[in-house]
């Protein structure tokens, strides 16, 4: 029934309420409809659940397969949202959960369990399945004898602890009882073709015994999660074509960093992002490099291949559609087997020696030294497609408008006797050129995000490049005129060639939107100081922030220094309050579970 030919009879509104409907959607456009439509839809489930989204059916409501997703980016949100999807549409009840929001005692309750995680770092979970991988850990996780269960984890096998977070899932939780009713899937970075054959797979497995609860429990299906939000046209899968307005240098003349801001048009699209978000960019491979693959595999250019269901000359695949600098594995043990090279023949038996060879290598380097004549489709299904690269936006929209920004490091260094640069921003920052096209789509991250209280503190941890989405922070505070205060800890190299926005950061601090500003210019005297030990300095202010409610943000480098923030994080807690170790890390656990302590690095 059309909302125009609603009338009080034949719904179970009054008459006023039909008519405050009515008013109400004539002023919504389509996407605020569909919004107001999930968030309605969402909200009906929670009063049926009687107000707690997430909470575990009765026996009386019906068995549900409760999936479980851990994301850092926001990938195995859309695989585990994709598997709802495909349940809810067998007739299966189903309930979506972030880790981040699942209680660890609920699992006694489960019957019928997937785990959707993804990997980064070295072998670690994303941040909001931390909790729940350690506590499978402990002697408090209960048995789970009974529970069937289905793992798919999602990495990057250029790694050494490819989809290390899975595996530990699917072991623990066997290792309490649970029953692995379809085999666990470790996925790449192209994950797409083998996530849905995946889903329909483990479906299939879980089906019948789900069917026959629901059943034997009057056969109700629900779904819960949180409100479906309208979601841009414009997906990884299908980038909207953004002009490059601006690619600035912000580094100086004589700076061993070659940083650049990057600043692109979203006219014409419907993306929105909220400070925190990521923007994906697909790149072109460098045209000089590819003809060089072409030269050395002696392979015409012209000639035709097919990736997908898509058919183009080898040369506009190589250039537009697979990845040609990022090693891993993979390609490796492909191109040996189809050149037949003996040298990279023996690294596929030692998975050591393959970390090694490949670590400073880039696919053209592992071409160039082992140049072999091959077909064109043959060399097209060694490479994997290509992946956009992330980074964290640093503008906010009610600042910018139809507008993103970035802040870029060019990845450039010398190997084997040239010049070599990083795939997406040797491409921004050497070959493309303003007012070309290029390919974008917004990913969001709930794991990064201001906190909703304006009047909040917030700590913002952003040396080098990590300062972009403080950059963004301090726009939409600017431009919601919150009153909470801000404390921004910025780090690089020197002063007076590596201080990334420093008129606007110093602007800030004078109309008193910042509070505070800590920078650490590690090379500027003989000692190196960093963003740690600028916070060491401050330990008790740090600590009376935190005591006041405030928020703690890092965003940068994951390996080191995100690893010693935190530790002299935990070090400040130790001397303002005089905890032990233990109770200092549960401090900042504390403030994790609570979204107080949150990080963006890589």
């Amino acid at each position: 029934m059309l909302l125009g030919q609603l009338n009080a009879a034949a719904s179970p509104l009054s008459q006023e309420q039909v008519q405050k409907l009515q008013g109400l959607v004539a002023e919504l456009n389509p996407i605020q409809q569909a919004w107001v439509s999930g968030y309605l839809a969402a909200n009906a489930n929670t009063a049926a659940l009687g107000g707690v989204v997430g909470a575990t059916p009765s026996a009386g409501e019906g068995a549900a397969l409760t999936i479980l997703y851990g994301s850092q980016t926001g990938n195995s949100k859309g695989v585990a949202t994709k598997l709802k999807e495909q349940a809810e549409s067998r007739g299966l009840a189903v309930k979506l959960v972030s880790m981040a929001d699942y209680k660890p005692t609920a699992l006694k309750k489960e019957k019928f369990l997937t785990v959707v995680v993804s990997t980064y770092g070295e072998g670690e979970p994303p941040e909001d399945a931390e909790a729940l991988h350690e506590f499978l850990a402990t002697k408090k996780a209960p048995k789970l004898d009974g529970v069937k269960i289905a793992v798919i984890g999602l990495g990057d096998s250029s790694y050494e602890f490819f989809c290390q977070t899975a595996k530990d899932f699917e072991q623990r939780l066997n290792k309490l009882g649970a029953e692995t009713v379809y085999q666990r899937a470790d996925l790449d970075v192209d994950y797409d073709e083998e996530a849905v054959t995946w889903i329909s797979g483990a479906l299939d497995a879980f089906e019948p015994d789900l069917k026959a609860q629901q059943g034997a429990t009057g056969g109700q299906v629900l779904s819960f999660g949180a409100p479906v939000t309208a979601a841009s046209q414009y997906t990884k899968q299908n980038p909207f074509a953004a002009e490059l307005s601006t690619v600035q240098k912000i580094t100086g003349r004589d700076s061993s960093k070659d940083v650049r801001h990057v600043e692109i048009s979203l006219e014409g699209s419907d993306i929105t992002y909220t400070p925190g978000d990521s923007l994906g960019v697909y790149f072109l491979n460098d045209e000089v490099l590819v003809d060089e693959v072409l030269t050395l595999t002696q392979i015409d250019a012209a000639s035709q291949v097919k990736i997908a269901d898509e058919q183009l000359s080898v040369r506009d695949a190589l250039i537009e559609k697979l990845e040609l600098t990022q090693s891993y594995p993979g390609f490796v043990e492909k191109y040996a087997i189809a050149t037949g090279t003996p040298e990279l023949l023996k690294l596929v038996e030692d998975k050591a020696a393959m970390r090694e060879y490949i670590e400073p290598r880039q696919i053209f380097d592992v071409i160039r030294q082992n140049p072999a004549k091959l077909e064109a489709q043959t060399l097209v299904d060694c490479l994997r497609k290509l992946q956009a690269r992330l980074y964290s936006i640093a503008s906010s929209q009610a600042e910018v408008e139809d507008e993103v920004h970035l802040t870029i490091g060019l990845v450039e260094f010398e190997a084997f006797g040239s010049e070599h640069l990083g795939g997406c921003s040797g491409y921004l920052a050497r070959r493309a050129e303003e007012g070309c096209k290029v390919k974008v789509f917004s990913e969001h991250n709930d794991n990064f995000r201001l906190p909703a209280n304006d009047e909040t503190p917030v700590i913002m941890v952003g040396p080098g490049t990590g300062i972009a989405p403080f950059r963004a922070f301090l726009q939409e505070r600017d431009a919601r005129e919150a009153t909470g205060k801000n404390w921004l800890f910025f780090g690089n190299p020197h002063f007076t060639q590596d201080f990334l926005y420093q008129v606007e950061i110093q602007g800030y601090l004078k109309s008193g939107l910042l509070s505070k500003v800590d920078v650490a210019f590690s090379r500027d005297q003989a000692e190196k100081v960093y963003v740690q030990d600028k916070l060491r300095e401050n330990s008790k202010a740090v600590f009376e922030w935190l005591e006041a409610g405030a928020h703690f943000y890092i965003c940068g480098d994951a390996n080191r220094m995100a690893k010693d923030v935190h530790q002299t994080l935990v070090d400040i807690i130790k001397e303002n309050s005089g905890k032990n170790d233990i109770d200092a890390e549960q401090y900042l656990k504390d403030l994790r579970s609570a979204n107080r302590y949150q990080k963006d690095v890589y």
